[in-house]
């Protein structure tokens, strides 16, 4: 692991072991092309998280691709969320320009230049699939986010994540069903999605309470940026964990309390349901 300014660099022990494996097989410099053209679309993204004020805590190489950890401190919104995305992306077709441009000029091998040019398409595209945590998967979450309670886009994001990458393990399984033999990278990026998706969706109620800690820091720092209040009109007998899934990711919130049809009891601002709903220590 090296550290650079913060941000730690580390390559996962088997990213290491495919590396010396490329050795023995004569495709190390094919590998070690793909290898740089990951690095430079992560850049990206902690390029784009480092202009917009938030700390790149590392860059991890993995096995079947890298991942940039940015650390949200209850700044991130939507729309800077689906920049940094597209950010990684953004990097490969800028390569993609200039290995046509090397084309045109004549300048490097053909080969290596056709190879560049297949790779960072391959990168860009799978990245932009809708499934977690690739980029496609961030932009949708991002984009439900906007429209819906950021519960329901927490579950619906990873459900979503789940029926791809099982669709991509089909896909990886697809060619048995006619004697020939499997996709065997497609069927390990599957399987190692759905596996991240199932944890997604499992710890929906801790990435959820975590997103209610913030809010704190949401009303103290931005709530100008927030704009008018959002109501919700929620019955006294309706639970609190109930009435905080209703909350959006970037409104405010004012739950108007009814004893009954056309009775008002209280208009109650969110920050003191989720100051009562803690102080009761309930999950959420």
């Amino acid at each position: 692991m090296i550290n650079f300014k913060g941000t730690a660099l580390s390559l996962h022990p088997l990213f290491v072991i495919v590396m010396l494996a490329s050795v023995v097989t004569g495709r190390f410099l094919e590998l070690l092309t793909l290898f740089i053209i990951v690095f430079i679309h992560e850049l990206g993204h902690a390029a784009a998280a480092a202009a917009m004020g938030f700390k790149v805590r590392a860059i991890q190489m993995l096995p079947f691709g890298g991942v940039a950890v940015i650390e949200d401190d209850g700044r991130m919104t939507a729309w800077k969320e689906i920049v940094i995305a597209l950010s990684g992306p953004l990097q490969n077709a800028i390569m993609i320009g200039l290995a046509l441009c090397c084309r045109w000029a004549g300048w490097g091998d053909e080969a290596m230049l056709a190879y560049i040019i297949q790779g960072n398409v391959m990168i860009a595209l799978f990245n932009l699939l809708p499934i977690l945590p690739l980029d496609g998967g961030k932009v949708l979450q991002a984009l439900i986010s906007l429209i819906a309670p950021y519960h329901a886009t927490l579950v619906w994001t990873s459900r979503a994540g789940i029926c791809g990458s099982l669709l991509m393990i089909a896909y990886g399984l697809a060619p048995l069903s006619s004697g020939g033999g499997i996709r065997l990278n497609l069927l390990m990026i599957g399987l190692f999605l759905a596996y991240s998706n199932f944890e997604d969706h499992r710890n929906v109620p801790y990435r959820f309470l975590r997103f209610l800690v913030q809010r704190s820091e949401i009303y103290e720092r931005n709530l100008e940026r927030l704009g008018p209040a959002q109501p919700i009109v929620a019955d006294s007998a309706k639970p609190l964990s109930d009435i905080m899934r209703l909350f959006k990711r970037e409104k405010y919130h004012l739950i108007y309390v009814m004893g009954g049809p056309g009775r008002l009891l209280a208009v109650v601002p969110e920050q003191h349901v989720i100051s009562s709903y803690f102080a009761s220590n309930g999950p959420p």
